[in-house]
């Protein structure tokens, strides 16, 4: 059973802990819609200042709504629009400080102000992106960026 703690010490020491339960909440389990909705459940308690995170997951050229906490969502984004889909397209991680800013930005929650997207590259194919949403400007740092990508290359393994 899992439950829910205070996170304390360095932004850096909380992030391994929250990879470490993740780890904990996948390794036994092989179905990837659980995976993945145990995966946004956790970085949605884990998380302050956001108000989405979920999946994207890669059918054909574009995005499908998966497994994710906050508002109702945009289902389908084609590959190379939004931050979601230029992330699969550049197959690289974004992180976009206003999101007003961005050409083409696809609105799917208007109080979301920054965002995060990191591919998740399976066996060198991207097969969907981890999308986190901020109501701040300006939310997502440097090691949110390489922490995420931690949790995200942990969750490829079982996935």
């Amino acid at each position: 059973m899992f439950h829910s703690i205070k996170y304390e010490g360095t932004k850096d020491k909380q992030y391994d802990l929250v990879n470490k339960q993740l780890k904990a909440l996948i390794e036994d389990e092989p179905n990837r819609i659980a995976n993945l909705s145990n995966a946004s459940a956790l970085l949605n308690q884990f998380l302050d200042k956001i108000n989405w995170v979920g999946f994207y997951l890669l059918e054909e050229n574009e995005l499908v709504l998966g497994p994710f906490q906050g508002l109702p969502a945009c289902v389908r984004i084609p590959v190379g629009k939004g931050v979601c889909g230029t992330s699969v397209k550049e197959r690289k991680t974004l992180r976009v400080p206003d999101v007003n800013e961005f050409p083409g930005h696809i609105a799917c929650d208007s109080a979301s102000q920054s965002e995060i997207v990191i591919p998740i590259i399976k066996n060198n194919e991207v097969i969907g992106v981890l999308d986190i949403d901020s109501p701040e400007k300006d939310r997502f740092d440097d090691i949110d960026e390489n922490h995420l990508t931690e949790f995200v290359n942990i969750l490829v393994k079982y996935i």
